[in-house]
């Protein structure tokens, strides 16, 4: 009969047997891959932009991609979001391929799972600066002003809700834009540029903030910028040639 030590079975000074005495704790898993570029390619015309763009970005991933001017660096989000044909490869967002998407489909993914930083802001003149940040909560049913509030306010631009897109500077409007992409936690951050108009000690503030929410809700971010400084708080770095991404 097999006889089981008990700690009353230890002799005194030594130390009780743990059951998990030699066992290895098994390996963390890499975050989830929210977006995947395989051999991307895009011309206009006979005039070759990028091909061969190869890229995997993982959840609570921020990256800073970087090139030339002209070299295609806002086609590629542009592609990326279904707002622009690549020619060939595939774009494997949140599992689902972008290329074999149609318009409606691609429309509710842009509404449900991304969040878009433009260079042109593309806001709405009509609506007050409030219901541009909350528009995409809107459109998913989802209303929340207090949210809005909170984000205005991390923005540095509480009290100013009510204003009108026309009466806010450039750099008031892009930190809107960063706002409203931000306000629904979408799954994938695209931003082009959205700190070009800003002074370094706000564009710090905002990069912080662009982080955070990308980090707190395990989503991904890939920021467009010519600032080394900007690029510098990134996890990596890649950038965008004619002949595809290099790190």
């Amino acid at each position: 009969m097999t006889h089981l030590t008990t700690p009353a079975d230890t002799p005194p000074g030594a130390a009780a047997p743990t059951p998990d005495a030699g066992v290895r704790p098994a390996p963390e898993r890499p975050p989830p891959v929210v977006l995947q570029l395989e051999g991307l390619r895009k011309a206009y015309g006979a005039t070759p932009v990028f091909s061969g763009v190869q890229l995997a970005l993982r959840a609570g991933e921020f990256v800073a991609m970087l090139g030339e001017s002209g070299v295609g660096k806002s086609t590629l989000l542009n592609c990326i979001a279904g707002l622009d044909e690549a020619d060939a490869g595939r774009i494997v967002f949140d599992g689902q391929d972008v290329r074999a998407m149609d318009e409606p489909a691609r429309a509710a993914m842009r509404r449900e799972k991304l969040g878009f930083v433009f260079q042109a802001f593309h806001l709405l003149p009509h609506l007050s600066v409030a219901e541009n940040i909350e528009l995409p909560l809107r459109l998913l049913g989802r209303p929340d002003s207090a949210h809005v509030d909170s984000l205005l306010a991390a923005v540095g631009l509480a009290g100013l809700g009510g204003r009108e897109p026309a009466q806010l500077s450039g750099g008031q409007l892009q930190r809107v834009a960063l706002a409203r992409a931000l306000v629904h936690a979408p799954r994938l951050v695209l931003a082009d540029e959205p700190t070009g108009n800003l002074d370094p000690a706000t564009a710090e503030r905002m990069l912080d903030l662009l982080a955070e929410q990308v980090r707190q809700h395990g989503a991904a971010c890939l920021l467009v910028t010519h600032s080394a400084a900007a690029a510098a708080r990134a996890d990596r770095v890649v950038h965008l040639t004619p002949g595809g991404l290099t790190d």
